[in-house]
């Protein structure tokens, strides 16, 4: 009993009560009422496709609308070809054929919610993975009618964790806030990175853990994560996302 007793009061204080108080906090926000209300356009994230000559990616999120905003982002794939005036974008959406290329603007807002970057490559280095890219876009299995769940996934952010397993190079996980990100097929899964740097175990995308130089060590507890950064040091914190920490 005293055993069961911690493992709740851990649940409550790490888990529960920072995605409960983020809950609130987005409540008391403005928002818009509902997609036909919000600002889908160009945030100006990005610097214009012909302003740039060479090749570019990036992986951009922002948060997504409803209540759902309170505790998770929206992700999406944005790629640029050497000398192309123009960006493409993928995300994976909830409605019709899953994966969707240049529906909405590469930096656009997503229900009003400006963008941020979650990592980006440039010039050569984008050049030689771009086929790389584009190969996991295709190898993505959950892109067929119907092949969307909001929650545990697969979802918009388990279509860009897999972009970002397929091609290592791109340096990075996912925010802790992209729920679904976590999600694999099946009852348990245990994965180690094509370079070795990161673990990662879920049993169903609901509860697992992972530890690299990627995910840092991160707790997972139904779609939410805790955790601690040491490459870069920062908290992750259920609904929240990561909180740098000043190094002096």
């Amino acid at each position: 009993m005293r055993i069961l007793r911690f493992l709740l009061l851990f649940i409550l204080a790490i888990f529960v009560l920072p995605a409960a108080a983020s809950l609130i906090h987005w409540e008391l926000a403005d928002r818009p009422a509902s997609w036909r209300d919000a600002d889908w356009g160009r945030s100006g994230l990005l610097p214009p496709a012909e302003s740039q000559a060479d090749a570019a990616i990036y992986v951009l999120a922002a948060r997504t609308g409803g209540l759902k905003g309170a505790l998770s982002v929206h992700s999406w794939l944005v790629t640029k070809d050497a000398g192309a005036r123009h960006y493409d974008r993928y995300d994976k959406v909830g409605w019709g054929q899953p994966v969707r290329k240049n529906a909405y603007p590469a930096d656009g807002r997503w229900y009003s919610n400006d963008p941020f970057i979650v990592t980006e490559l440039h010039g050569a280095a984008a050049e030689r993975q771009l086929a790389k890219v584009e190969a996991a876009v295709q190898s993505y299995p959950f892109n067929h009618v119907g092949d969307y769940r909001i929650w545990p996934g697969p979802n918009s952010n388990s279509f860009s964790a897999h972009i970002l397993e397929e091609v290592p190079e791109l340096r990075t996980a996912l925010p802790s806030n992209a729920v679904g990100r976590d999600y694999r097929p099946g009852f348990f899964a245990i994965d180690v990175s094509e370079d070795r740097r990161d673990l990662h175990v879920t049993l169903g995308g609901l509860f697992g853990f992972a530890a690299g130089l990627r995910y840092g060590i991160e707790l997972q507890f139904l779609g939410l994560v805790a955790g601690f950064d040491f490459a870069d040091p920062a908290v992750k914190i259920p609904g929240w996302g990561r909180y740098s920490l000043p190094l002096s």
